[in-house]
């Protein structure tokens, strides 16, 4: 099952361990009909030419020229298997392991680099021809193929025996190859062009690798079960057709959760609209703990999902302010009683009001719910204290005190972000998550000053509560 790249994570047919989403699915497509950024090309520049330069040198262990119609036969299949693609995440998965086996077994192994190469060419051909794919990027076809040059090294040192099934060990020590190619080319270019970490490319490699090794038998049983019908390797062609409709019937539910995601989406910036078209401060304000809470998601690590409900919780969190009268939130002074009981009733109308939007949309109701929770269990409205609060909601409420802290309000002055950053440290532990709270000192320490310092300190009662 060989790995194809645009970013290019490494994906399985079955899922991925990365937890990509319909977002690099749809960045993929995108870039796919782009050229090449340069620190892109720089790599492929190298790659490629790498290659040529290790399957031209194999080219010359070929003990015999190999048969031009097998050969074409071979090619035209793997072209075929690498245009069932299975996108996950930002790249896709092929299966081409069930023709690159009867390849090493019927050819020449030192011909067969520079035939996948033919191979993933061709089968890039539509693409290029409907405009989904930038010519520049043929270059990357090369680079794609390092991990057939591994197999092929092994099996002509070995002396490239005729298949039999008594040569296992040998099969197997050419897989581990390809696997151990393949994982070198990809975490050298990866890492470097798109700074993805080799931990995260190494447990995506798990899945490929365990479908390319229940792929591999099947292939070897068909090319070496007749050893005069070279062609028998067809007989695989109806698997590649029933992995065909599989692929076709992902691609639909792909399709399908785009659309549901730019839905909610929509349904989401629609909202946000209208928060701060009812309340110009509201709106700015949630756009600043949204920057935010983002920022400080992806410092805590926190998975694709959990980053996504973070930023729609944080556009959100003040969406039931809509209901909540003007003279209240724009008093210049203290709530009283009455008023802070109303206020504090924004949430609970907030999730309503997503809950009645319904799907995604639920779940980040949920934590708009709780974005006014304290750890220590004196916030609004549940009371929820610690882990009880949804991690979302606790980044969420860290950012939208900071930033209330850090902008002019109706009833007081900004405090300097010096000030700010000691009120929250001060506040870890009591109102805040101390984690949450030391991920976002970070972000903003790395960010510069948001406004001059000043002497004035406004000491103010609740400063780290905001409406």
């Amino acid at each position: 099952m060989a790995d194809h790249k645009e970013k290019d994570s490494r994906t399985s047919l079955v899922g991925s361990a990365s937890g990509s989403s319909e977002d690099l699915v749809e960045a993929a497509r995108h870039r796919a009909a782009l050229p090449l950024e340069p620190h892109e090309l720089r790599v492929e520049a190298i790659a490629g030419p790498a290659f040529l330069a290790a399957a031209g040198l194999l080219l010359g262990f070929a003990p015999a020229s190999p048969s031009i119609s097998l050969s074409l036969a071979l090619v035209a299949a793997y072209a075929l298997a690498s245009h069932i693609r299975f996108e996950v995440g930002a790249g896709y998965t092929v299966p081409t392991q069930l023709v690159i086996v009867p390849m090493f077994l019927l050819l020449p192994p030192a011909a067969v680099p520079l035939l996948v190469v033919l191979g993933n060419l061709l089968s890039d051909l539509p693409d290029y021809a409907r405009g989904r794919r930038h010519p520049q990027r043929a270059i990357v076809a090369l680079g794609n193929s390092w991990f057939a040059v591994g197999p092929a090294l092994v099996l002509v040192v070995a002396g490239s025996p005729e298949g039999a099934l008594n040569h296992w060990p040998l099969y197997v020590a050419a897989l581990l190859a390809q696997f151990g190619f393949d994982l070198a080319a990809t975490v050298a270019r990866e890492w470097y062009e798109y700074q993805i970490p080799p931990r995260s490319q190494l447990a995506d490699g798990v899945w490929i690798w365990a479908v390319d090794g229940l792929l591999s038998p099947i292939a070897l049983v068909a090319a070496i079960a007749a050893p005069d019908e070279n062609l028998l390797f067809l007989t695989l062609l109806p698997l590649l057709g029933l992995l065909a409709l599989f692929a076709r019937e992902r691609k639909g539910r792909l399709e399908q959760a785009l659309e549901l995601r730019n839905a909610y989406l929509g349904t989401t910036i629609l909202l946000a609209d209208l928060i701060e078209e009812d309340d110009e401060y509201t709106g700015a304000h949630s756009q600043g703990v949204v920057a935010m809470s983002v920022e400080v998601s992806d410092e805590l690590g926190l998975d694709h999902w959990q980053r996504r409900r973070t930023e729609y919780a944080a556009r959100l969190h003040d969406v039931g302010k809509i209901a909540v009268p003007k003279e209240i939130i724009n008093k210049p002074g203290p709530l009283d009683p009455a008023e802070w009981d109303l206020m504090c009733q924004h949430t609970v109308e907030g999730e309503r009001m997503l809950a009645r939007v319904g799907g995604a949309l639920r779940e980040v109701g949920a934590i708009v719910r709780a974005s006014h929770e304290r750890w220590d269990g004196t916030g609004y409205p549940d009371g929820l204290t610690g882990t009880e609060i949804p991690a979302e909601a606790r980044i969420v409420a860290c950012c939208d005190a900071y930033d209330a802290m850090t902008t002019d309000r109706s009833y007081r002055t900004a405090l300097t972000q010096e000030t700010a950053l000691r009120e929250l440290a001060d506040g870890a532990g009591s109102q805040f998550d101390p984690q949450v709270a030391a991920a976002l000192t970070k972000v903003i320490e790395r960010r510069p000053e948001r406004r001059p310092e000043t002497t004035e300190e406004p000491v103010l009662p609740d400063v780290l509560v905001s409406h």
